[in-house]
């Protein structure tokens, strides 16, 4: 019978489940984090977990915050458990358990007084954010949007804010007032430039409705960029069933992961930090270059390999890496395409660094799916791809890989896949994406049309051809044949 998580189960848990090694009762919140999802446990609440279990920065624990309505049944799941997770690594040949004891609390979602009041509390020496893309009020050129209904509806009324935003400029109102020293503003979201995203949303809500304190807060406020990265699927009856069956714990909320990980950080913390370092955190003065390196090589990668595979019926990621021909396409594409395009990483080699991602793409232990990949594509491509497509055309190298991969994109929203199955609606954009994919079909030039992806790019003469050479042998020929064309140099 499996042991269910909680504090006073502890010294229950079956052998080879890891419990922390830190009594709970001496760990102290340090940060506010609002956001308490898979990726956030998996990541930075580890991170923290593993440092906690040297014996320092233990006056640095999570207190969890929300505002979305789904973060009311998070909550209690945790409670339940008294705030403790079990974690799952997963690599090809075997898995590893451990539970996560680095968060200590979590405040009632939309206690906005409650949440106000932490802010406010000196102990709180840092705000953390795993809020989502969507969670920042980006415009379609990804700058902030001060038009969005729930950004006016803080602005109008500040002293009950609704937003995470709204949140954070009440609690550092309040600690202005009373004379503490201000927080550092640290995103976790897997978005390029995040710091400088956040400080935008921040300073632009504040702006609004007391440019005071916006003129303040862009003076006293620290917003590090930083780049994270590990797969995280999300939980669903199938990871509570393995971890029962596998592990013998039960978790209502479990998190399966892959075993790499990385967080790359600006070092940037006025009231002070946790010595993560200690536990593999790279502080960096500019985390530029290991943004560009992940969104090219590996963001990028996941785009190469999506739209194949979601055309040939392809359920999860690392099936389509077991297909010689994706396999083969990402592995031609990035070494001829997208890696040349790369600048120097530090201490970093770019071919090593592919060769991981393409071992990571494969683990057939993490459950990713092709779908989840394909996901967005109006706006991932535009950060993903095309930036690439445009360094390429600048350096007069090849783009017919990047036009393959858009064709496949315009291909897979077409809306069926090639042995005809109809494909659901996966993109915020997917009706008017398929009436252009369409049109397209008889005039490719009418995909590169549209401006908000593609810009000049979409007007070059040289990946345009590339581009109506690679749809027109995709609808004559088949996936299949066209990767095989491109692999063998034919296209």
């Amino acid at each position: 019978m499996a042991t269910a998580l909680s504090l006073s189960t502890l010294s229950d848990m079956p052998d080879g489940v890891a419990v922390p090694g830190y009594a709970r009762s001496d760990l102290s919140a340090g940060i506010l984090h609002f956001g308490i999802g898979n990726f956030h446990r998996a990541h930075q609440a580890t991170y923290l977990d593993r440092l906690f279990a040297t014996g320092e920065g233990q006056d640095w624990a999570i207190l969890g915050a929300g505002v979305m309505e789904g973060d009311r049944k998070a909550r209690a799941v945790l409670q339940a458990q008294d705030w403790l997770t079990t974690l799952v690594e997963q690599e090809a040949t075997h898995s590893r358990a451990r539970v996560i004891g680095s968060m200590v609390g979590y405040l009632e979602p939309g206690d906005a007084a409650a949440i106000t009041a932490a802010l406010a509390d000196p102990a709180i020496r840092i705000v953390s954010l795993t809020i989502t893309e969507g969670g920042y009020f980006l415009d379609s050129s990804d700058r902030f949007d001060p038009t969005h209904p729930a950004i006016q509806a803080d602005a109008s009324t500040p002293d009950a804010p609704g937003t995470v935003f709204g949140l954070i400029l009440a609690g550092l109102r309040l600690r202005r007032e009373k004379g503490f020293a201000p927080f550092t503003v640290m995103s976790c979201d897997n978005i390029p430039h995040n710091g400088r995203i956040t400080r935008n949303a921040l300073i632009g809500l504040a702006e609004l409705s007391d440019p005071a304190l916006a003129a303040w807060i862009a003076e006293n406020i620290s917003f590090p960029n930083g780049m994270v990265d590990r797969i995280t699927p999300a939980t669903s009856d199938r990871e509570r069933g393995m971890l029962e069956s596998d592990f013998g714990v039960r978790d209502g909320w479990p998190v399966f992961c892959e075993a790499f990980t990385q967080w790359v950080l600006e070092d940037d913390f006025p009231s002070g930090r946790p010595p993560l370092e200690k536990v593999g955190v790279q502080f960096v003065p500019d985390v530029s270059p290991y943004e560009l390196m992940k969104i090219r090589i590996l963001n990028g990668g996941h785009a190469v390999i999506a739209y194949p595979a979601g055309l040939l019926d392809i359920h999860f990621v690392h099936e389509a890496m077991e297909h010689p021909l994706i396999r083969a396409f990402l592995a031609k594409i990035e070494h001829d395409e997208i890696i040349p395009g790369v600048p120097p990483v530090p201490d970093t080699d770019l071919g090593a660094y592919y060769d991981l991602i393409a071992s990571r793409f494969s683990n057939p232990k993490i459950g990713d799916t092709v779908r989840r990949l394909c996901l967005d594509g109006s706006n991932r491509q535009p950060k993903f791809i095309v930036p690439s497509i445009a360094d390429s055309l600048a350096r007069n190298g090849s783009v017919t890989g990047l036009a393959l991969e858009s064709a496949l994109w315009c291909r897979y929203c077409y809306g069926t896949s090639e042995s005809g199955a109809e494909i659901a609606p996966n993109d915020p954009n997917w009706d008017r994406l398929t009436r252009i994919a369409k049109a397209a079909r008889d005039d490719p030039g009418t995909w590169l049309g549209m401006e908000e992806v593609y810009g000049a790019t979409g007007r070059d003469a040289r990946f345009a051809s590339a581009f109506s050479e690679a749809l027109e042998a995709l609808w004559s020929d088949g996936t299949e044949a066209v990767l095989t064309s491109y692999i063998d140099g034919r296209l």
